[in-house]
């Protein structure tokens, strides 16, 4: 953004374009909402290797299809993971020069007819703006962990606490004028970590290098700007290692990719019961089509890949139990696997072209749930899984979650089996409740047989389908059909 050279009186004016990211925390600080104080659903996509890898026309059409089945941010990186730094983009462009981050490769204009005009930052600009186009937010991160720390990955480690600082705040001068940037620090690596009794970790804390990230950030956009930070998975969740740091606006955890069981809805819960309370989400749960577990020197097909309904199944208890948002992604969207330029990553035996995958099942799904939350009262929905008068379940096969508005209006339930339950419906208000199936595969709800009264009364699903929502609505409110709005 140009500086003002005008007399003070319009610096106001000038400050009034600087636009960081136009979300924030709602007033109960589980939830996120736009500055006019909508709701907002994080939908995110996984994008990692998007600016390194695609070209703009490739970009376009991407961005056009998530836009369309309703994602709102899309994730991306500056400095990528895959030998980001060191191996060009599609253009031969490369972000910085002398592998130093306060040097971007920067070129006089931006022309995209102009080889030498059009650099690795002009690319990035259009994506990003392109973005806004379709009313999406971008999710950057100003690069990808192993520039930090190591552990795995290309690198090399680049930053230290100062040049940190420097570039950071040049991506947020940069970004300035656009209102959709959401700024993700970390990249797939804990902020600390303590080394194991064999040593096979080390120990390290790179809090100060990320704190300086953020004040670089803040130091231009103010403290409005909208930050959070991509951890590793497990016991890496930003709750359990820099909860309280003032910069950081929402938690986020990995459910991660490496078994089905991972409880992703005890996590959530956890994470809003700390102090002070902010909302939280996975940030990166079982992708779509990734081998289960491939790490383990152990995978064969019988092992298999996660599935639409694994994804849906971890997806929506994690919402249910209270998170703000998920973000969603595909084993072979995030690395835009084309296999006569790059070597696949963690393929098991299956390759799926970056274009056919984008359309997958559950990401055409998952614009149902974003729907489905966004069509009842949305600041007032709290967990309660006191409605569930049956079994509740025990393992990530059955393990049913139900939320609610706080003033009883409605109530979802999953289930991630097709099994009877059992609700005590005096959770929801009104003398007649009326009862719908939504189908999370369609985004159909189908009209059940109203109940009258109160305490406890038994819902069988739909034939046909794995895992349903079942919606219990106050009828005096008068809803519309689930995920209608």
């Amino acid at each position: 953004m140009k500086a003002c050279t005008t007399p003070c009186f319009l610096f106001l004016l000038c400050s009034s374009f600087l636009a960081p990211g136009q979300i924030k925390v709602s007033d109960n600080n589980r939830l996120l909402a736009t500055k006019d104080g909508k709701p907002f659903f994080w939908l995110g996509d996984t994008d990692w290797e998007l600016v390194h890898r695609l070209t703009r026309e490739e970009a376009e059409e991407f961005i056009s299809l998530r836009a369309a089945q309703g994602f709102n941010v899309l994730q991306i990186v500056g400095l990528t993971e895959f030998n980001g730094i060191r191996h060009p983009n599609r253009y031969g462009d490369f972000p910085i020069n002398n592998e130093d981050p306060t040097q971007l490769a920067e070129t006089p204009g931006n022309d995209p007819k102009d080889a030498y005009a059009y650099d690795y930052w002009d690319h990035v600009d259009f994506v990003i703006r392109k973005a806004a186009e379709k009313g999406m937010y971008i999710g950057l991160l100003p690069t990808w962990g192993d520039k930090v720390t190591q552990m795995w990955g290309e690198g090399p480690v680049i930053f230290n606490e100062k040049n940190a600082e420097v570039y950071a705040a040049t991506l947020a001068k940069r970004y300035a004028q656009d209102w959709n940037v959401i700024w993700i620090l970390g990249g797939d690596r804990p902020a600390i970590q303590t080394a194991n009794p064999d040593a096979t970790r080390k120990s390290f804390d790179d809090r100060s290098i990320w704190t300086a990230m953020a004040n670089g950030i803040e130091g231009v956009l103010g403290k409005e700007a909208f930050i959070t930070y991509h951890p590793s998975g497990g016991e890496y969740s930003t709750s359990q290692q820099i909860h309280t740091e003032p910069w950081l606006d929402i938690n986020t955890f990995q459910s991660g990719h490496g078994a089905r069981e991972t409880p992703a809805w005890d996590w959530v819960k956890r994470d809003l019961a700390l102090k002070p309370t902010k909302p939280t989400l996975d940030m990166e749960p079982c992708y779509e089509d990734h081998p289960v577990n491939p790490w383990d020197g152990k995978w064969t097909r019988a092992r298999g890949y996660f599935t639409a309904y694994d994804v849906r199944a971890r997806i929506y208890r994690g919402i249910f139990a209270g998170g703000c948002g998920v973000t969603y992604g595909h084993h072979h969207v995030w690395q835009f696997l084309d296999t006569t330029r790059n070597p696949p990553i963690n393929v098991g035996d299956t390759l799926i072209a970056w274009q056919k995958a984008a359309r997958a099942e559950a990401a055409g799904e998952m614009q149902y749930l974003k729907d489905l939350m966004l069509s009842r009262p949305y600041f007032s929905r709290i967990p309660d899984q006191n409605l569930i008068a049956s079994a509740r379940g025990t393992t990530y096969l059955d393990v049913i979650i139900a939320t609610r508005d706080s003033n009883g209006s409605y109530a979802f339930i999953y289930l991630p089996q097709n099994s009877p339950v059992k609700i005590d419906v005096s959770k929801v208000s009104g003398d007649t409740k009326n009862v719908w199936w939504f189908d999370p595969r369609t985004g159909k709800s189908t009209a059940g047989k109203s109940v009258k009264g109160n305490g406890i009364k038994s819902f069988t699903p739909p034939p046909g389908g794995k895992d349903w929502v079942l919606v219990i609505d106050d009828a005096s409110k008068k809803f519309s059909t689930p995920g209608a709005h």
